[in-house]
């Protein structure tokens, strides 16, 4: 984004108006699941009938870009997200969640931590199919409503339907990170520290 004299702004956003410029990249869902209908655009792959949640400390990003963007489980239903597409991305204390409810045995709760003790986690041409999303979040050369065809800063394929909303930055800083998500796909994912626990009872992440 720029001024009226044409220099790049530099600005920090609250969580709060995070969540209602993320908004807007849902507008043009009703396109995009006629566009995955018809063979337009695919899915990477049928996720599955539970959205899981996770969250960092803090995350810092270079390369960022957000669009509209619709997941599609086993049974062909569409599901409407926002897809958030990171260059480089390194957080710290995640944390990952899921809960399923068995019969008999009720909920079972698979928890997975990684990134803690300084040593953060990384992943490469990272992207979240999200539902929610909050935190304290500051960009760099913010811009907001670009056209979602036309994104150049976040990983070579993160674009969306042309005249659909998105945004982008050249990096993103945000911290006490949490958000709701139906599919991560990346590059690389390198977890340090990686432990992973189940167990009885409803235990998430927040």
């Amino acid at each position: 984004m720029k001024d009226a004299h044409g220099r790049p702004v530099t600005g920090r956003v609250s969580a709060r108006k995070f969540a209602v410029l993320a908004v807007p990249a849902f507008a043009g869902t009703a396109a995009l699941a006629i566009a995955l209908a018809n063979g337009a655009l695919a899915a990477s792959f049928a996720v599955s009938g539970q959205q899981f949640k996770v969250s960092a400390s803090s995350l810092d990003g270079d390369g960022f870009a957000q669009y509209g963007g619709v997941d599609a489980n086993a049974r062909g239903e569409l599901l409407p997200v926002a897809v958030t597409a990171i260059k480089k991305a390194e957080l710290n204390n995640l944390c990952q969640s899921v809960v399923t409810k068995l019969p008999v045995l009720g909920n079972i709760s698979l928890n997975l931590t990684a990134g803690t003790g300084g040593k953060p986690v990384e992943a490469e041409n990272l992207y979240v199919d999200a539902t929610q999303l909050s935190g304290n979040a500051a960009f760099h050369n913010i811009e907001i409503g670009r056209d979602a065809s036309t994104l150049d800063k976040g990983p070579a394929d993160a674009q969306g339907m042309q005249d659909a909303f998105s945004q982008q930055a050249d990096d993103v800083h945000i911290t006490d990170l949490k958000q709701t998500a139906w599919a991560t796909n990346a590059g690389t994912f390198k977890l340090s520290g990686l432990s992973m626990k189940i167990s009885k009872g409803k235990k998430e992440c927040f």
